[in-house]
């Protein structure tokens, strides 16, 4: 990994606070330095998070977040059944097993003893049957509940009892267990009211302005441990610098997408940078529909554009690894096998005369909103471009613009995504009716090989059925998958608790873990 050292342009644009302008922190008589590994955590405080985008269109549903406030305010309030522990590994969370027959058609649903609501209701089967019926709601689908509602029959499946549920399926599928464990498919109780949002996670809703903030206080009686902090806030950040310099301020104690070039630069202001080994990934997406993107030698030709080192290296400042146009990178099937597509103009330019798009000329959206990257990486496909006598007109959008009406039809843009593997991916993004799919790619023979896949109980020949699928996506699908970020996050060394995780930013966004070290 290579860190590119900020400029002092770079530091006169952030303003970075100094270590004096430190010194008068509330509590903080000079510069703080990181805790030493083992100091006690300090019950109370109120911790503030600052979260990358969010805008008017921000929301407290259990089943669309959408950007990463929305997703860092989820994580808070609801659960699944299922989740992803720091190593991209399930483990139990509402439910204490989530067990299938032999040949995974039905699955025994164990809910975790004593699990309650932030109103005080106890978890039951009618609760899990009624979020599973909400996500899955054909009028509302939400974006969890896109391939759930494809296969499960819940009008079929039974509660056995106040704790066990048992889920019938319309045909077999191998990795429900995946599914489940997603963020986007919290449980909520029967009673659910939007205005006032229940859930089971380690924070209640107090408080909520979209576009600007959320409050939220400690669930006493939170089955995984109450948080150590009293209170948390979430913070929305539309621009880089305000954010930077609320962490070194002590505005806030954590925030996410911290720029690269400023890892270093942190720790000398009493901060800490976060590193996460993730599948996370800032694509470029290219509408496979509409034209000159609808033609498959002018997307591989932007595909041979691209200098995927280059953008690692400026636009991550070091902090990622190489992207061969697939995602899933922990999926044991990952086709690490495909050659690895590396900058080649020549044929770049070959291709786009063969499509008669010799003198190219396009408009790449982004914004500031989508996260650290994005900008910087669009800034570079800019200029590679420019090699293989393409012109692409930037549009820097807000983020309410870019996250509004128009999301998720833009011709030529850019996005987010974190951890998944390969099959909930997919359905999430990549087939038709998928709840973000940017794309718009859909390729009947790709679709039968996935569903093919999600019956096969037998590993290897689902593996075998997963590369030949993501074989179609190398040779056409819609994305530009450059790299995959090493997740660069920062907290403050008035802090505790927060550890790299392979899933979402930020810890997972646990700040149910996350303490002070000295009382507050």
């Amino acid at each position: 990994m290579r860190q590119t050292a900020p400029s002092r342009r770079d530091v006169l644009k952030f303003g970075l606070v100094t270590g004096a302008a430190l010194a008068g922190m509330p509590g903080c008589s000079a510069v703080p330095r990181r805790p030493d590994p083992g100091t006690p955590p300090v019950r109370g405080g109120v911790y503030s998070h600052g979260a990358t985008g969010g805008g008017l269109k921000d929301t407290l549903e259990p089943y669309f977040p959408v950007t990463n406030p929305d997703i860092s305010r989820c994580l808070q309030l609801y659960e699944p059944l299922l989740r992803w522990d720091a190593n991209y590994e399930i483990e139990p969370s509402v439910a204490e097993s989530v067990t299938p027959n032999a040949d995974n058609t039905q699955w025994t649903v164990r809910i975790r003893d004593g699990v309650e609501f932030h109103h005080g209701k106890t978890v039951t089967a009618e609760d899990v049957m009624h979020s599973l019926a909400t996500v899955t709601d054909p009028n509302n689908t939400g974006s969890g509940g896109t391939e759930l509602a494809t296969i499960l029959e819940l009008n079929n499946s039974t509660v056995v009892d106040p704790r066990t549920i048992v889920l019938r399926l319309n045909s077999p599928y191998a990795v429900l267990d995946q599914l489940l464990a997603e963020y986007t498919v919290g449980i909520i109780p029967t009673d659910f009211d939007i205005s006032h949002p229940v859930g089971t996670g380690p924070f209640a809703y107090e408080h909520f302005v979209p576009g600007q903030l959320s409050r939220f206080v400690r669930h006493e009686n939170y089955w995984d441990g109450p948080a150590w902090v009293d209170e948390l806030f979430i913070y929305d950040f539309a621009d880089d610098a305000a954010k930077v310099n609320a962490l070194l301020a002590g505005q806030v104690q954590s925030i996410d997408n911290l720029p690269s070039y400023l890892a270093g630069t942190i720790e000398q202001q009493g901060a800490s940078p976060l590193v996460s080994e993730t599948g996370a990934w800032v694509p470029f997406t290219m509408r496979v529909d509409v034209a000159p993107f609808s033609d498959v030698r002018v997307r591989q030709a932007l595909r041979l554009i691209v200098d995927r080192q280059q953008m690692i290296d400026q636009a991550l400042g070091g902090f990622g690894i190489l992207g061969n146009d697939l995602y899933a990178p922990f999926d044991p099937a990952y086709a690490s096998h495909l050659p690895q597509r590396m900058q080649d103009i020549d044929q770049a330019r070959s291709l786009l005369r063969q499509a008669g798009q010799e003198n190219l000329d396009v408009e790449l959206v982004t914004s500031t909103a989508v996260g650290a990257g994005a900008v910087e990486s669009a800034n570079l496909f800019v200029e590679q471009a420019r090699k293989a006598g393409v012109t692409v007109r930037l549009n820097k959008a807000d983020a309410n613009v870019f996250y509004g009406d128009r999301y998720l039809s833009w011709n030529f843009a850019q996005d987010f995504w974190n951890t998944r593997n390969y099959i909930p991916q997919v359905a999430t993004s990549s087939v038709k009716g998928a709840t973000y799919n940017e794309t718009h790619f859909e390729d009947p023979t790709f679709t039968a090989l996935i569903e093919q896949a999600k019956r096969e109980p037998d590993p290897a020949r689902r593996r075998q059925l997963l590369h030949d699928a993501q074989e179609i996506e190398y040779d056409t699908g819609g994305y530009i998958i450059w790299g995959f970020k090493r997740q660069l996050d920062a907290y403050s060394n008035l802090v505790q608790g927060l550890e790299p995780h392979r899933y979402l930013p930020c810890s997972n966004f646990r700040f149910s873990r996350a303490s002070f070290v000295r009382q507050p």
